[in-house]
This record gives structure tokens, C-alpha cells and sequence, in this order.
């Protein structure tokens, strides 16, 4: 799928390590997946906060002189797609503020459910937003509760708070990792010598060779200060949660360990029932790069149809790109997939990809591979049809611009001019990602994007969110 769903953001935090903001640096790079609008670092001395942010990737944002400046041995950073509030430097986090008990850095992924109903509230109050995301929502709350207590602070403010988070906080003094009590959106916790560690996901540990402990639970509240590390459970429990299941068909690296499970794994089991239940006769599989491969994998070897490289990736394309005058077909999807004639031409070709949103495009790549002389294309898609917009921390379309939400599966084929096209059955997800048995259960999962039942009640109005969305633009 190339970039019709947006990832929601990557956060990352050390406590206690002379490297801190080097550390961080490193840790947002194998985030980057994750979001690749803006990027910030906040660390801390003990004594007071240091901040850079600004929009783009990381590795240009973060030079040798930029994080010379950011001392400490404390650091929490994140990277972020504009899931609530638009792409501008004023939604870049993490957000660092200052109210009556010191300093305060936030880095958040995930999407309030009545962030819109909560602003109208503090508005009506007096309070004056800097910014357009629900992480300033936070801070809000936080500022204006008559704790004393920090900590009680954070679980009084998120109380009042509905849907995904999961959170770092810094201060001068101490790091508080917190996660929803659905768990819909990851995070872990790990060691590097005797630093502790937090991340989105696990391949920021390897990339900086941290040893993963383990996952932050739902509902729990980690504290890491000079007295070690408390872990509370503040939060009513939940009859059930909510991990987000488009983590494992799409938005996490292939080589982190999710929710108990390896991506790869997931991805390439997912490939194989798709092989079950949606065969096709065909010569070769290929896949759609990057996120459709281990799928691709997965369908080739329970059909025992060959895997061809018959799509190539541009991996230098940047987040802009001048286009010709002279008008070329499909430019878009040209600059970054190329299609390999040698490869397809003559052949029955199944497409592996894991998803379909608006199906164009789907319709594009379809027609590309028609034009490298494929006899016959038969589209796979290793999800189910995704007919409902997400809430919770990701930034997908609202929901008439999705194509499954208005048209069949034989009417969505038509549009985007395969000979045939064949989905995942939600069942067969399931059954790929429950197969082991160290597995949560599969009503464990959200598939709200599925099936429109959404575990987390969506307080602020369609009509309210569809405001929201065309401010932020």
C-alpha cells in the first residue's frame, strides 16, 4: 500500500544513560516508519528540559550539532503522521510546557474519541490551545487539576480522557510511560545496561541493542525515577481489549515483536490463508513493496505459484516531487513503483497487497502491470474490505472515501480493472494471528475498520471530526 493510510506516530524514551539524546536519535530512526512528517527530542538534566522538533525526517533534522545541544541522561522523542491536527510545525511533538509543578514534555500515539467535545469544554473555560492536536488536550487537563501529586495528575486527566494513547511523559526529574486500558496502540519496555527503555516497537531496541522486558500493559502507569521503577493500575478494567490488528496486516516493521507475536510471522501466516481461501489460476505471485512482500511470501508458498520481483520500489522518493508539464500517465504511482516486463510479460499474475483503500491506487498499479504485457491480473488482498474510518491513531479517510464503505467486492474489481480480486475473510485474520498458542485471544483485537464495531464509544460527532479534519487542512 503506498501511503493511502498514513501510520499513526513513533515514540521512544531512555531514563538514565550519558547518550541519552544520541540514543533517542537512533531509537526515532527505527520509528521512522511510523511518521515521517516532524520529529522532536526533549531531554533532561535533572535540573530543567531541553527541546528541538521541527518538521521532516530524522536523519535531517537531528545533525551531530543539534544533538550536542541536547544534554542529559534522560530523553523521550517522538515522530509523527498528523492523525489529530494538520501537518505544521505548531502539531510537532513532543509538547513542552510549563504550569504550576515545573516543566513537562508529552509524546503521544494514538487518537482521543472526545478530544473535539473536550476542547469546546476547556475553551468555554478560558483555556487558549497553541495547536490543533488532542495531545494538547492532555496537557490542559493535567494543568488545570488541583493534585499534588504528579502522577495523580496524569491519571486524573487521562480519567476524563476516551480512546488510544499510549504516552510518555518527562520531567526534570522522572519518566511515566503509560498505555489505554484497550491497548490499542503498542508500546514496550526494555533494558540497555542498567537504562530502561520504551518504545512503539521492538526494532528500536535492536537498532541500539536495548533487551526487550516487555510490553507496558493496558491500564498500567510506569513511573522511572531515582527510586527505580513503579508500576500502578489506576484505571477501572476493561471487559476486554483492543489491540489494533492493522499493526500486524500494515503499520509495524516486519522485524518487531508485537503483542506477543513477530510481525514477519503474522504477516507471512496471513499470506497463506489468503492462498486458502482466494486461489487463483495464475503463473507467478508477486507482491506490492514494501507491506504486501511477507503476504506475498506467505500465498506463494501454500499455492506453489513461483514469487517473482515483479514490482520495484523507488526507496529515494521524498515527500514532494516535481512533475513534468507534459502530462505522464499514472506519474504518481510510476515515481515510486516500476513495473519489470521481463518478468510479467506473458504471465497470470496475482498481486499480493494488504490492503485497499480509496482503489486508486490499486486501479494504477493494475494498469501498470496490463501495460508490461501481464496476460491476466488477479488482485489479493490479505485483509478483509475496510469499510469504516479509525479513531483511534490512525490517518485514514473519512469513511465515504473509502471504496469498500459504497461498492461491492465484484463492483470494487471492476474499478480497479483486475480480472479478478479476492479479500482475507476477517475469520481467516483471526485464525493467522490467534495461531500460536503464547497469543491473546482474537476478541483481543479491534477490527472496527472491518466491521464498524468500535470498543471505545466515539463521543465527539461524525459531523464534529469532519470539522476537525477540514480546519487541520
Amino acid at each position: 500500500m503506498l501511503k493511502e493510510i498514513r501510520e499513526e506516530c513513533g515514540i521512544f524514551g531512555i531514563y538514565g544513560h550519558p547518550e541519552a539524546a544520541n540514543l533517542t536519535y537512533l531509537g526515532l530512526h527505527a520509528l521512522q516508519h511510523r511518521g515521517q512528517e516532524s520529529a522532536g527530542i526533549v531531554t533532561s538534566d535533572g535540573f530543567r528540559l531541553y527541546t528541538y522538533k521541527d518538521m521532516g525526517l530524522v536523519s535531517d533534522i537531528f545533525t551531530e550539532d543539534v544533538l550536542s545541544k541536547l544534554p542529559g541522561k534522560n530523553a523521550i522523542g517522538h515522530v509523527r503522521y498528523s492523525t489529530s491536527g494538520s501537518s505544521h510545525p505548531k502539531n510537532s511533538q513532543p509538547i513542552v510546557v510549563t504550569y504550576s509543578l515545573g516543566e513537562l514534555a508529552i509524546a503521544h500515539n494514538g487518537n482521543l474519541t472526545n478530544a473535539k467535545t473536550l476542547r469546546e469544554e476547556l475553551e468555554q473555560n478560558g483555556a487558549i490551545f497553541q495547536s490543533t492536536t488532542d495531545t494538547e488536550v492532555i496537557v490542559h487537563l493535567i494543568a488545570r487539576s488541583r493534585e499534588q501529586n504528579p502522577i495523580r495528575r496524569i491519571v486524573e486527566a487521562l480519567s476524563m480522557c476516551k480512546g488510544a494513547y499510549s504516552l510518555l511523559f518527562l520531567s526534570p526529574e522522572s519518566m511515566v510511560a503509560v498505555r489505554d486500558p484497550f491497548g490499542f496502540r503498542p508500546l514496550v519496555m526494555g533494558r540497555l545496561g542498567d537504562s530502561v527503555v520504551f518504545a512503539s516497537e521492538t526494532c528500536a531496541f535492536d537498532l541500539i541493542e536495548a533487551t526487550f522486558e516487555r510490553e507496558v500493559e493496558p491500564g498500567e502507569v510506569v513511573v522511572v525515577s531515582s527510586r527505580g521503577i513503579e508500576s500502578i493500575k489506576p484505571f477501572p478494567e476493561v471487559k476486554r481489549h483492543a489491540y489494533c490488528v492493522f499493526e500486524f496486516i500494515y503499520f509495524a516493521r516486519p522485524d518487531s515483536f508485537l503483542f506477543g507475536r513477530n510481525v514477519y510471522q503474522i504477516r507471512k501466516e496471513l499470506g497463506k490463508q489468503l492462498a486458502r481461501e482466494q486461489p487463483a489460476n495464475a503463473d507467478i505471485v508477486v507482491a506490492v513493496p514494501d507491506s504486501g512482500v511477507p503476504a506475498a511470501i506467505g500465498y506463494s508458498e501454500e499455492s506453489g505459484l513461483p514469487l517473482e520481483l515483479g514490482l520495484l520500489r523507488s526507496h529515494y522518493v521524498g515527500r514532494t516531487f516535481i512533475e513534468p508539464q507534459q502530462s505522464i500517465r499514472n506519474f504518481g504511482v510510476k515515481v515510486k513503483l516500476n513495473a519489470i516486463r521481463e518478468v510479467l510479460s506473458g504471465k497470470r499474475v496475482v498481486i499480493v497487497d494488504d490492503s485497499i483503500v480509496r482503489g486508486t491506487t490499486s486501479r494504477k498499479i493494475v494498469k501498470m502491470i496490463r501495460a508490461a504485457g501481464a496476460k491476466e491480473v488477479h488482485m489479493r488482498i490479505s485483509s478483509p474490505p475496510m469499510c469504516f474510518s479509525c479513531y483511534y491513531g490512525v490517518d485514514t479517510p473519512i469513511r465515504e472515501e473509502l471504496i469498500a464503505s459504497s461498492l461491492n467486492i465484484d463492483e470494487i474489481n471492476k474499478y480497479i480493472t483486475s480480472d479478478t480480486l479476492g479479500y482475507l475473510s476477517l475469520e481467516g485474520v483471526m485464525r493467522a494471528v490467534t495461531s500460536y498458542k503464547q497469543m491473546h485471544g482474537k476478541e483481543n483485537f479491534c477490527d472496527a475498520c472491518f466491521t464498524g464495531n468500535y470498543p471505545v464509544e466515539i463521543v465527539d460527532s461524525e459531523i464534529k471530526i469532519r470539522q476537525l479534519r477540514l480546519f487541520d487542512r
